[in-house]
């Protein structure tokens, strides 16, 4: 079915009101959630902007046993993997679920704790719904019901009779009716969620399985309603979660706790980044400025980096008002794609090898190690205009449309790698890159998830050496101090969403940065 496009604010305006009070839910859950000592939350995060609500919660890039038992250990009620399935063919997504799922469990037996999973998906519904939702029960067994809730809400991701809107200016724009829709890997035609979770995911859940709580259920009934309608849920089904603000949200999840203390209930989730931190109770702190860090020092004169591989439309808007407002404060250095595709063309190399040989990403390395040295932002960017297999620029027969994608991310991976000047800051645009520079530009093992830079950006850094991994696991060459001491730790990494804030908010973060 189809839906048009709704006035923002007059929805809004016309929804039912709270009925009951909404104050101290948090607190309320936050109580439970401590009073479940040997119960540990473990976030799935299928790229890493599923932290955007989050603060003071580590994330793991990997997933051994050991690494495992070592965070069940150490107290937290909860950490996120980063899993970065998103950028995964489905098969490979399938296989590399299960691998964690049944690494969780094993550490998780090994410490003697419970836990929770919880599937942390995009508020746009794009990713491999089926193949985690298949690999979570194929592992940890089927749940009493699922829980399907996209709402973010400093995203703009709102859910209303059971529709999904993306806001957009002055609209609430049908999800399917957006560009995220078009998505040439995780492309969906209904903005209904019901519609939705049966497109997706086929034979695996029948109509009549599949139910929703509303709004109304939520600010008029209450939470008596939402835990009843919750607790009949049919045996491995969907309930669909309504939610246009937070407060929605944490009603909701309160009444999940009653319904899991009263009913002995399991439930399996499928959501975005805001019932993360409804589940947990996690308050709202403001954005992190460069002052508010620990340590921080305004001698360091080196300059910002920041690193553009996202080509989503907003992206490219935000990246068109930082130049202009930034000017020449802002040294920009643009990765010709077509350029990388010609060279790869001529010498038929690996990506990562051909990265090392290019004299076109040396010769960058070369300018934005010179820059920040000298205190001068950075912005490396990717060239705006999209390259696909079937492009003048590509080996007609040859690069696949992943081949190009594997070699811009190498590059850009590459880059990071090689500068051996620690800039003030480093900036990520885009969930892909932010995972790449993380996990293989950075080497980060374990991050510390601060808070956010702006409304859903996170910000992450590594607070010793031990976080990041060494060269044997795929991490980079460590520059060290002369204490011994890794450079890189208590580096600033924020990871801002490709479709994350208003045109503007990009250059502002930025500008909030300069020292």
């Amino acid at each position: 079915q189809k839906y048009e496009s709704l006035p923002l604010a007059q929805t809004l305006a016309a929804l039912p009101e709270f009925q009951h009070s909404t104050e101290g839910l948090r607190d309320t859950i936050q109580q439970k959630v401590q009073a479940r000592s040997d119960l540990v939350l473990v976030i799935l995060d299928d790229d890493p902007t599923g932290t955007q609500t989050c603060h003071d919660i580590n994330v793991l890039t990997m997933w051994d046993i050991d690494i495992l038992a070592a965070e069940f250990s150490s107290g937290s009620r909860s950490f996120f993997i980063l899993t970065n399935t998103r950028a995964l063919p489905s098969a490979m997504a399938r296989i590399l679920v299960r691998e964690i799922l049944i690494n969780v469990r094993q550490a998780a037996l090994a410490t003697g704790k419970q836990f929770e999973v919880i599937l942390r998906g995009d508020s746009t519904l794009r990713g491999h719904l089926l193949e985690e939702m298949e690999s979570y029960i194929d592992i940890l067994g089927p749940p009493d019901a699922w829980v399907v809730a996209p709402f973010f809400q400093q995203g703009g991701r709102l859910t209303i009779n059971d529709v999904h809107y993306v806001a957009e200016n002055v609209l609430l724009i049908p999800a399917a009716n957006t560009a995220f829709a078009s998505d040439k890997t995780f492309g969906y035609h209904s903005s209904n969620l019901r519609e939705y979770v049966q497109e997706k995911t086929g034979s695996l859940f029948l109509p009549s399985s599949i139910v929703s709580i509303s709004l109304e259920d939520i600010r008029e009934r209450g939470l008596l309603c939402v835990a009843k309608k919750l607790a009949a849920a049919p045996k491995g089904g969907v309930v669909i979660v309504n939610a246009v603000q937070d407060e929605d949200m944490l009603i909701f999840c309160t009444a999940l706790f009653e319904v899991q203390e009263s009913h002995n209930r399991r439930f399996g989730y499928r959501v975005a980044a805001s019932f993360v931190s409804s589940l947990l109770g996690l308050t709202r702190k403001g954005s992190i400025l460069p002052q508010n860090l620990p340590g921080f020092q305004a001698s360091n004169c080196s300059g910002g980096l920041i690193i553009a591989g996202s080509y989503v439309p907003k992206t490219t808007s935000q990246l068109q008002s930082l130049i202009q407002h930034r000017g020449d404060k802002l040294e920009v250095i643009t990765v010709e794609v077509p350029a990388l595709i010609k060279e790869s063309n001529e010498t038929p190399l690996h990506a990562s090898t051909l990265t090392a040989d290019s004299t076109t990403v040396r010769k960058i390395i070369d300018k934005v190690s010179q820059l920040l040295a000298s205190g001068r932002d950075v912005l490396v960017m990717t060239s705006r205009q999209v390259v696909t297999a079937g492009s003048d620029y590509a080996r007609t027969g040859s690069a696949t449309d992943l081949d190009i994608n594997n070699l811009v991310a190498q590059t850009l991976v590459y880059i990071l790698q090689q500068i051996k000047i620690r800039p003030r800051y480093i900036l990520s645009k885009g969930g892909v890159t932010s995972s790449d520079a993380a996990t293989a530009g950075l080497g980060m093992k374990r991050a510390r998830v601060l808070g956010q830079a702006a409304p859903g950006v996170p910000l992450w850094w590594c607070d010793k050496n031990s976080d990041f991994k060494s060269v044997g696991e795929g991490g980079r060459e460590p520059i060290l101090d002369a204490f011994g001491m890794n450079l890189l730790t208590r580096l600033p990494l924020i990871v801002f969403p490709g479709n994350v804030g208003g045109v503007d908010t990009l250059s502002e973060l930025v500008e909030q940065w300069t020292i």
